[in-house]
């Protein structure tokens, strides 16, 4: 039998001899395949590993494992393909000693700072999700402030990466900063509307004077609408009409602002006039309908409520309506005011009043007395001491 084996393997060598191929050479070959075999293992193992793991925590409920499960799953398949085709390639190189395969080493390194920012990004861009879902019956994190810290750490992984990468491949950061910081200059004069824009997005970031999804609008420029979406250099704002309105941040540092989506109630301010020969029935008029609106279930008596007799205007005597709605809702609104007006018009006519429109009365004065005021007049025209 170990005659046999002998033989075969003699059989072997004398076949690879034939085709040019030594045992040294099937040596590292036969390296290769394993280190090629060992990383298609290793990768299935990881996905695998990971998907089951991704699978039971899922049945647990979202949390912050699931998150970072999610985000290295891809990235942790790419890094395992790495190391085990470089490290091929790097027994490649020992046997050859080729000069083509001196990259191996840099390639290695820059590879795996890519690799390890991108599943940082890919955690940041998790997080956002996760923290913009409500849990628990609770509406999530602001999303104004979940997109503002989420693009800082972006901006800060990729310029760090970025600045590692190229010290890996021998150059010096510190001559990069250098240019940076001179040109930094330059470009600060050229682009100072894109800076200004940068900084305004920046301040809507830190004072938050409003967020995405409110209603906002200014007295001062023709904006209003609902936030859409507050970049860097741009807010896009939709208008009720439904067109979008792209407004540069740095216009917010200039102008007042308004949010009506943070307003606590809404008012409503009437003035009510009736007429004059309803004068005597304006005390219970008011008195009833300030009763009607402390008891109106969608008034809020905690804020100021009042109904009182105003002025006598051209043709009504008026009295005005001053209060609050619980409710924000514009809808919901309307339809309170409406049920409000309509009972202050019930009010009016239960006791047997009007409401006044603008009229005009005539007086006619009696002609007998017209004609006996002539008469004085043509009489007095008449006398001596008239003629005087």
């Amino acid at each position: 039998m170990k005659d046999d084996t002998l033989f075969r393997m003699k059989e072997l060598d004398d076949i690879l001899s034939s085709m040019g191929i030594t045992s040294d050479t099937a040596l590292w070959i036969t390296q290769i395949f394993v280190v090629v075999l060992l990383t298609l293992l290793a990768n299935l193992v990881a996905v695998r590993g990971l998907n089951k793991l991704q699978a039971k925590l899922a049945g647990n409920g979202a949390g912050w494992d699931d998150v970072i499960v999610d985000a290295l799953k891809r990235p942790l398949a790419y890094l395992v393909w790495l190391v085990g085709l470089l490290w091929a390639v790097e027994i490649v190189r020992a046997r050859t000693e080729a000069a083509i395969f001196d990259f191996v080493g840099p390639a290695r390194d820059v590879g795996v700072v890519f690799i390890i920012a991108w599943a940082i990004v890919r955690l940041v861009n998790r997080a956002e999700q996760y923290y913009r879902q409500p849990r628990d019956g609770k509406q999530g994190v602001d999303e104004t402030t979940v997109n503002a810290v989420g693009k800082l750490v972006r901006i800060s992984v990729i310029i760090t990466a970025a600045l590692v990468m190229l010290q890996t491949l021998g150059y010096s950061i510190s001559g990069v900063l250098a240019f940076g910081g001179i040109g930094g200059i330059a470009i600060g004069f050229a682009a100072k509307d894109l800076l200004a824009n940068f900084f305004g997005g920046l301040m809507i970031y830190m004072d938050r004077p409003f967020a995405v999804g409110e209603w906002i609008r200014s007295p001062d420029k023709d904006i209003e609408g609902t936030v859409e979406d507050i970049g860097w250099r741009l807010t896009r704002i939709r208008t009720f009409d439904k067109r979008p309105l792209y407004v540069p941040n740095s216009t917010f540092m200039n102008i007042a602002v308004e949010n009506p989506s943070r307003m606590t109630n809404r008012r409503i301010k009437e003035t009510v006039g009736i007429r004059y020969v309803d004068g005597a029935k304006m005390a219970p008029i008011v008195e009833d309908v300030k009763t009607m609106l402390r008891e109106h279930p969608e008034i809020d008596t905690n804020q100021t409520l009042i109904v009182n007799f105003n002025a006598f205007n051209a043709s009504s005597l008026d009295f005005f309506i001053y209060t609050f709605t619980k409710t924000t809702n514009w809808v919901l609104f309307h339809e309170i005011k409406q049920d409000v007006l309509l009972k202050v018009m019930e009010i009016i006519e239960r006791h047997g009043a009007d409401i006044a429109f603008p009229t005009r009365t005539l007086h006619v004065a009696d002609p007998v007395q017209v004609d006996m005021e002539k008469e004085q007049a043509a009489a007095l025209r008449q006398s001596p001491a008239y003629a005087d």
